[in-house]
């Protein structure tokens, strides 16, 4: 009976005992296990973890950079960058976590951006990326509020919008960006790069909540973006916006183009357009309105260009500056083709030749000089090429290349049909007249030096034609409406028909090159109105008033010094 009673009280005893070893084991075992695997996390293989540790925690962050800034010779801004926030969501989150459930959040945020929300909704709910767009470039006050409504799943990025404080004044000159502030037109295209800083880039780690726990290494460093300083003086840019504006409107015309050039160095000091458009308004304008029509649009320059046929003729002495040319009987025939003055002038000087637009005296010098020498003088002053601007969509101009040349074709060339320029290029063929018969590089960026130059006709043959061109605009000339009071002005009118398949139109380009003061020349200036409708539409009349206005605004406000109203006519030499 005793061995059975302590048979049985062993047999519990080495039961507990044994399952108290089986629990140490255990126990044991697992802490070595945990040891190992530690052992060869931490010590054999710690890659791995650290590996996916920074996948979750390191980011590359872009410090931004602003654009250039835009000014016009004194240092007014005409394109500057403003700070603006872009609104962007991750849709897996948005799902995820039920975020359209706070209905009125999310509908206080379609409102205040101006969306749709079930639209919105839709669009979201359809992704499966980790990140959209849902509205750029918006006020940091938008942004602030947008913040406010602490939605899941909707974040912020800063970025900066373009800034245009002269609006349409400047548009198509310094042009716009896109909304990746990447230049599209004008000058912010034409020096985009120069324009566009280096953002600098840094890994940091962040937290769950992203935010920057430490600064691990800088990637690139930074670079500001170089600012530009413009030629355009913009007193004069808005005062010829304005005018030029008036005069198309007024004489119910398509488009009007004006440049203004400084004959000593080159600068373009006002370059605008009609109509134009507001940069800052991208919602509200027509795309033909981005066009700089200075340099795109290219038209028959007309009688603007006579000035050029007596100076090819003085500078290969085919005539002098006192020759008197024989247009008698005012017209003739050329091929069966009549070329014609609106009538007869008989003997007349070179100067009267400028004066009255004499087609018929203007022929005669050509048909003497011959195609090719007066194909190189157009040439010579900047026709038929590009200038040195740089600016997008600049036109060559059109001048004809033939095999053959019948003397009409001559005689037509003489008088500004059969060729094209742009109002840039006659504005730029007057300036050099202006400064002597020195072809200077044109800018659209403030110079500190004169840059260099070539010459390209004697400086007593541009003063003489200086000369010539000051009766266009005395009293009986076709430009007398270019007079401005004080000041000795050299210019010619144009009135061109423009071309239409198979030959020529109803419609006309009315313009006025000229040049002032003419006893110490500073400014070129080149007016053109494209077809101007009713019946005004010569040059001298409704360019050269846009002239006077805009050239003695501009003299004045320069303080340029009058000059004495002198006749200076050259005498010719008797019949």
């Amino acid at each position: 009976m005793t061995n059975r009673r302590n048979i049985a009280s062993v047999e519990p005893a080495n039961f507990i005992l044994w399952r108290y070893h089986l629990v140490v084991a255990t126990v044991v075992i697992i802490f070595l296990s945990l040891l190992a695997r530690t052992a060869y996390i931490q010590v054999i293989n710690p890659e791995h973890l650290r590996k996916q540790a920074d996948m979750r925690s390191l980011r590359v962050t872009s410090q931004q950079v602003q654009r250039g800034i835009i000014t016009d010779r004194h240092g007014v801004e005409l394109a500057v960058s403003v700070p603006v926030m872009a609104i962007h969501v991750d849709p897996r989150t948005i799902k995820n976590k039920n975020s359209f459930d706070n209905k009125r959040a999310w509908q206080a945020f379609a409102e205040i951006l101006d969306l749709n929300l079930a639209e919105l909704q839709a669009k979201i709910l359809a992704s499966n990326g980790r990140f959209m767009y849902i509205k750029r470039q918006i006020s940091p006050a938008v942004a602030k509020y947008v913040d406010e409504l602490k939605l899941v799943g909707v974040s912020q990025a800063p970025e900066s919008r373009r800034f245009y404080p002269t609006g349409e004044v400047s548009a198509q000159l310094v042009g716009m960006t896109n909304i990746d502030d990447i230049g599209i037109e004008g000058v912010e295209r034409a020096y985009n790069d120069f324009l566009t800083g280096t953002p600098g880039k840094r890994i940091v780690r962040k937290d769950r909540l992203g935010n920057v726990i430490e600064d691990i290494s800088v990637i690139q460093q930074s670079e500001q973006a170089n600012n530009i300083q413009l030629s355009i003086d913009q007193r004069i840019q808005s005062l010829a916006y304005q005018r030029l504006k008036k005069a198309v409107q007024y004489n119910g015309a398509v488009s009007g183009s004006l440049v203004m050039i400084d004959v000593k160095t080159g600068e373009i000091l006002a370059m605008v357009n009609s109509p134009s458009f507001n940069p800052n308004n991208r919602s509200k304008y027509d795309s033909y309105k981005l066009k700089n029509r200075a340099i795109t649009d290219s038209y028959e320059p007309g009688s603007t260009i006579k000035p050029l046929v007596v100076a090819s003729g003085l500078d290969h002495g085919i005539i002098a500056a006192d020759s008197i040319i024989d247009t008698n009987p005012g017209r003739m025939r050329l091929g069966g083709r009549l070329v014609q003055d609106t009538r007869n002038r008989g003997e007349i000087s070179l100067g009267n030749i400028l004066r009255y637009s004499s087609n018929m005296g203007v022929s005669k010098i050509a048909l003497k000089l011959g195609h090719q020498r007066l194909l190189d003088t157009y040439y010579q002053f900047g026709f038929g090429n590009e200038s040195s601007l740089i600016l997008n969509g600049e036109s060559r101009g059109y001048m004809p290349r033939r095999s053959r040349w019948s003397e009409f074709e001559n005689a037509t060339l003489s008088f500004g049909y059969g060729m094209q320029a742009t109002t840039l290029q006659l504005a730029h063929a007057y300036a050099t007249i202006g400064s002597g018969g020195l072809y200077r590089p044109l800018t659209i960026i403030k110079q500190d030096t004169t840059p260099l130059s070539e010459r390209v006709l004697s400086e007593q043959h541009a003063q003489e034609l200086l000369l010539m061109m000051e009766s266009v605009v005395e009293k009986g000339g076709t430009g007398d409406k270019a007079r401005i009071d004080g000041y000795r002005v050299a210019g010619k009118t144009g009135t061109s028909r423009k071309a239409i398949s198979g030959g020529y139109g109803d419609d006309y380009v009315a313009l006025f090159a000229g040049v002032a003061p003419v006893s110490n020349p500073r400014f070129a200036l080149v007016v053109v109105i494209d077809s101007p409708s009713g019946d005004r539409y010569y040059g001298g009349v409704i360019a050269a008033p846009v002239f006077a206005e805009v050239m003695e605004r501009t003299l004045q406000m320069l303080n340029v010094t009058p000059d004495k109203k002198q006749s200076l006519t050259i005498t010719a030499k008797d019949a």
